[in-house]
């Protein structure tokens, strides 16, 4: 797949997909460790050993994963600038 956008040359491509996916990892980092909707549980091992983890299911918020939040935001951004994602044709051997 690749972005396309008829009157884009490649560096303005190149420009427009660097900030777009700077933007979303800012976006994408903030949201994932402050606007959690529950926070982490502390629990104990075996040997007593504390840790903490956070609560996920099935049923959990479906962009509390950093790294799919990311690509969605990297992708809106880029579609917003009028870019197309489109198959890229293989090449022949």
């Amino acid at each position: 797949m690749q972005w396309v956008k008829p009157q884009a040359t490649p560096q303005q491509l190149d420009q427009d997909a660097a900030r777009c996916q700077q933007q979303a990892w800012r976006e994408a980092r903030f949201r994932t460790w402050l606007y959690r909707p529950i926070g982490p549980a502390m629990l104990q091992d075996a040997q007593g050993r504390r840790f903490f983890v956070w609560p996920s299911s099935p049923l959990g918020d479906p962009f509390s994963d950093q790294l799919m939040e990311e690509a969605r935001l990297a992708s809106f951004c880029m579609r917003s600038k009028s870019y197309e994602l489109v198959p890229v044709e293989p090449k022949k051997q």
